[in-house]
């Protein structure tokens, strides 16, 4: 019994490390983007550019990293990196969804303010549950479609408010739902494809940042950035690419705590907890920026805000309603299944 309270006790911590660290290091990278992506003082119009830096800068810390641990293994765990074709094309769906989630992010925090950034990215659960039952077969029940409603109702009231505000982007909302839809296919995707790299989180991280790094040049190539980055006059500046450089790091973090909260907790709870960082995110920036918000404009958060975590209980209590059919075993069957349980958990570690 202990060692099953022990081990207990560190899958909680280790979820609470996960969600921690995921919340910490995606907020920063939020408000450093925010800055790169449309600071007045840089006047950089190449999203798509700073995304490929971030990524290459993934790909370059992910060897560092892996010969750091050759040379050095008592002061750091990390696997060696080598590159398979085989696997880097296995991998390439799921980098498809990688890009496009990166690319509507970025796109999106361009054209909309941090403070909006949570309701344009709000969608997300829904899209959970709609790509869950297309690719997965999963069907809902009727109280989390409800749920889903609530989260589509604050969704609209939010647009409507930013619309009345006079600072409604039509490019921002539709990027933000582009964005969305490719978290929700991202957190399922990674789920799959970790048996890929054997289950390996940094190997799954740089095959999806390599083949990143050659699906950004089609698009920086046809949207113009390239001219844009070559004509950029900050390009010299050690500021500037000290401030990329930063950038590049938060996203080599978070290409890991990503893959680990999902693989810690579940794609769900992934976009759950990911949907309410984005509300302490609203509110550090309205603080930060000084911003007026009327209060129907509060209330599309806090609609959005309870339709997730309304959902989150639902998917709660249906698990917990089918652990309990399960457990009502013949008891000639009880030691026999509780050994495969014990086995299954193991493999899932």
């Amino acid at each position: 019994m202990a060692v099953q309270s022990g081990s207990l006790s560190q899958q909680y911590f280790n979820v609470i490390a996960a969600v921690t660290c995921y919340w910490i290091c995606s907020i920063s990278l939020v408000f450093l983007n925010k800055y790169l992506l449309s600071s007045p003082d840089l006047k950089l119009d190449a999203p798509f550019f700073v995304t490929w830096f971030q990524c290459l800068c993934t790909v370059l810390l992910c060897f560092f990293c892996g010969w750091l641990s050759k040379y050095f293994p008592n002061y750091i765990q990390f696997p060696s990196m080598k590159v398979d074709h085989r696997l880097s094309r296995e991998v390439l769906p799921l980098s498809f969804v990688f890009v496009g989630m990166i690319a509507f992010n970025n796109l999106c925090l361009k054209n909309v303010g941090v403070s909006f950034y949570y309701v344009g990215r709000s969608l997300t659960t829904v899209f959970n549950v709609i790509c869950s039952y297309i690719i997965l077969g999963q069907q809902t029940s009727k109280k989390a479609m409800l749920c889903c409603a609530f989260i589509i109702f604050g969704f609209f009231l939010g647009v409507d408010q930013e619309d009345v505000a006079g600072s409604l982007s039509v490019s921002g909302i539709v990027y933000g739902v582009l964005a969305s839809l490719c978290v929700a296919l991202n957190a399922i995707y990674t789920r799959r494809t970790l048996s890929v790299v054997g289950d390996s989180i940094w190997r799954l991280t740089l095959y999806n940042n390599i083949n990143a790094c050659f699906l950004f040049l089609p698009l920086m190539l046809f949207s113009g950035e390239i001219g844009n980055v070559a004509y950029f006059t900050g390009i010299m500046s050690p500021y500037f690419w000290t401030m990329m450089g930063i950038s590049g790091f938060f996203g080599f973090i978070m290409g890991y705590v990503t893959g680990w909260q999902i693989q810690a907790t579940s794609p769900l709870t992934h976009n759950i907890s990911g949907t309410a960082k984005a509300a302490a995110q609203t509110v550090m920036a309205v603080g930060y920026w000084q911003e007026y918000k009327p209060m129907l404009w509060w209330a599309s958060n806090a609609i959005v805000l309870i339709g997730s975590g309304g959902y989150t209980k639902v998917q709660q209590d249906e698990m917990k309603r089918k652990h309990n059919e399960n457990s009502r075993l013949p008891s000639q069957r009880e030691e026999r299944d509780v050994l495969l349980s014990e086995s299954h958990a193991e493999d899932d570690k």
